[in-house]
């Protein structure tokens, strides 16, 4: 079973598809969301002030939004680096348990 998605990282993926203008129809298959989650997360983004929609029908994303976008980045690559830490230090933990009971 996969691993489930935070709203933290959807919000992230329907602003990346966004990130060089795009339809709706790109945005629900690049993010890869079902049209119903679509819709509740771009008007998330859209009412966040993260995206808007142009005069001709394409989403964009704004300054606020890159920012958001970057940040976003950031916060998902240290926190794998501190997942990453935490496995490891529980590896080294097991390595040391495993040595009292041989």
């Amino acid at each position: 079973m996969g691993k489930y998605r935070s709203r933290l990282q959807i919000m992230a993926d329907v602003l990346a598809a966004v990130s060089d203008g795009a339809r709706k129809t790109h945005i629900m298959y690049k993010a890869n969301l079902s049209y119903k989650l679509l819709n509740r997360y771009l008007n998330e983004v859209l009412d966040a002030g993260l995206a808007r929609l142009g005069d001709d029908g394409w989403y964009e994303i704004t300054k606020k939004g890159r920012v958001f976008l970057e940040r976003c980045c950031e916060y998902f690559e240290r926190n794998q680096r501190l997942i990453d830490h935490i496995n490891d230090v529980e590896y080294k933990r097991e390595e040391l348990e495993s040595l009292l009971s041989s």
